[in-house]
């Protein structure tokens, strides 16, 4: 059964934004990336444009920590129940490591109808030209995700040819993987299947009460 999507409530006053900032210690060291230099610029712009400040959102990634993004996670959950309008970050790398995360973050905010805005490259999806941009990230990260379908498909098919152990088994029953599998298949995005699990209690395979997340589908 799927869950339906609440809807959006409509906002009638200068766009609410979220401010996205990402730093590790190597960055910090190395360049201008540094937590305040991004606060910074973020609350400087959304002054610029008149918007309003919601929340700046601090995900701080280290060797210890890992790669697991809590603040960006927050950030999607929050817009996707329409807290925020706007999701704004310095650059394009802080929200999406790959052309591919990039497109499933713009499902996302086609979906639930939010905005998207990286001032490195100017990229603002409220606009024709963001858009459009856009849309072109998109075909190339569907186009990267078929070849490497391909190639792993037939590296997997090629190592049980040769008797080889493909890797360890999922902790996830078979059923819950197929769905997953189906749903990308038939276009949902990893926000709305991740939705979809924690809403039926769906196991992770993790430990007890562990939630599903867009990055962990």
């Amino acid at each position: 059964m799927t869950t339906p999507r609440r809807r959006r409530q409509k906002h009638t006053g200068p766009p609410r934004a979220l401010c996205y900032v990402r730093v590790s210690t190597d960055e910090q060291a190395k360049s201008g990336l540094s937590l305040e230099a991004q606060r910074a610029t973020l609350t400087a712009e959304v002054e610029r444009r008149g918007w309003q400040l919601v929340e700046v959102l601090v995900d701080e990634v280290s060797a210890k920590r890992g790669n697991y993004r809590q603040a960006f996670e927050q950030a999607r959950t929050m817009l996707a129940a329409g807290e925020a309008d706007v999701l704004l970050a310095t650059r394009l790398d802080r929200l999406s490591r790959s052309v591919a995360d990039f497109a499933d973050l713009m499902a996302d905010a086609h979906d639930a109808r939010w905005q998207i805005v990286a001032l490195d490259l100017g990229l603002d999806t409220s606009t024709t030209t963001g858009r459009m941009v856009a849309h072109i990230l998109a075909a190339v990260a569907e186009a990267e995700r078929e070849v490497t379908g391909q190639r792993t498909s037939a590296a997997l098919l090629a190592k049980r040819a040769r008797g080889e152990n493909v890797g360890r088994r999922s902790a996830l029953p078979d059923e819950v993987v197929r769905r997953i599998v189906e749903a990308r298949q038939a276009g949902r995005t990893l926000q709305a299947i991740a939705d979809e699990l924690n809403a039926e209690g769906v196991p992770t395979g993790q430990k007890a009460g562990a939630r599903w997340y867009p990055s962990s589908v």
